[in-house]
């Protein structure tokens, strides 16, 4: 059975557009790309048969059947609003759905930490996450809330920076004592590299480093490239085939067990930063700021 308001994030959509006048601006103050939001609007007006915007090319401007339904669409929204704080209770007890998205080396390693003190506290809260290494679109997939790794470009989003986490290079101690251990940079071109391919480039990127006190970046000649799984690159160094750059959070349980052993710790320190990322718009739920709150605070 359908859903039958499987289309309310586009209605959403209509309501930003109609509020900032343009779609590159409500794409801005949504988080996502102008031709996203017009092929919502796209959809809506099939949907509804009828034309809400005309498009210009300077502004954006209402019919008067789409200044009718943004009236409605506006009333409807302040509903859902109050109804979600009814549900809170007279406590304040917060409850519904917050839908997120991590990448694979913080949602393994970092992240349930962080959410176990909140889902605690919010029993009536539930919390959908999805684990993977990509860059999901907040908007049109329905997430509240992301964690990104690196510098972020300049979206629109909110951001919330979580950790600064340093990076080493590790291999296992059979391959060092099969491949020998390298005593510089220059050296690791003779290495069995194991590197990670990036979804949203299809390149490897460069291992950070420093050389004489400054930062410096590094291009592994990978003998083996590592699709979608970024820990495959960490799993593959244990096993003893090569050499990897990881972050020491993840390597820090085989390092104690001598499972890996720290390469170049000279030419290590480097940092990538993590962020929390959101729509700063203001339909984000009670639920959504609390955990927004909750992990800055960490």
């Amino acid at each position: 059975m359908p859903r039958q308001f499987d289309y309310l994030a586009d209605v959403e959509v209509f309501t930003t557009v109609a509020e900032k006048g343009t779609i590159s601006a409500a794409a801005v103050a949504l988080g996502t790309t102008p031709s996203v939001l017009s092929r919502a609007i796209a959809r809506l007006e099939a949907r509804l048969g009828t034309q809400l915007i005309r498009r210009t090319t300077r502004r954006l401007s209402l019919t008067d059947a789409g200044q009718a339904y943004l009236e409605q669409a506006r009333a409807a929204f302040t509903v859902l609003a109050d109804a979600e704080r009814a549900v809170q209770g007279a406590d304040g007890e917060l409850a519904g759905t917050i839908r997120i998205s991590a990448p694979t080396t913080y949602a393994h390693y970092k992240l349930p930490a962080l959410l176990q003190p909140f889902m605690e506290q919010h029993p009536h809260v539930m919390i959908e996450l999805s684990i993977a290494n990509r860059n999901v679109d907040l908007v049109s997939e329905g997430y509240d809330m992301a964690i990104r790794l690196g510098a972020l470009p300049d979206s629109g989003l909110a951001a919330r920076k979580l950790d600064d986490e340093e990076l080493m290079l590790v291999a296992s101690p059979a391959y060092l004592a099969r491949a020998g251990t390298p005593q510089s940079v220059a050296e690791l071109a003779g290495h069995s590299c194991l590197a990670f391919v990036m979804p949203s480039t299809g390149k490897v990127p460069p291992w950070l480093l420093t050389e004489h006190g400054a930062d410096t970046e590094w291009q592994p000649p990978p003998r083996l490239r590592v699709m979608d799984d970024v820990l495959g690159v960490v799993s593959l160094a244990r096993q003893g085939l090569g050499i990897c750059q990881t972050y020491r959070f993840v390597a820090a349980g085989p390092l104690q067990r001598g499972e890996l052993v720290q390469v170049l710790p000279q030419h290590g320190g480097r940092t990538r930063p993590f962020s929390l990322i959101y729509p700063p718009h203001k339909r984000l739920s009670a639920a959504s700021r609390a955990l927004i709150a909750a992990l800055a605070q960490h």
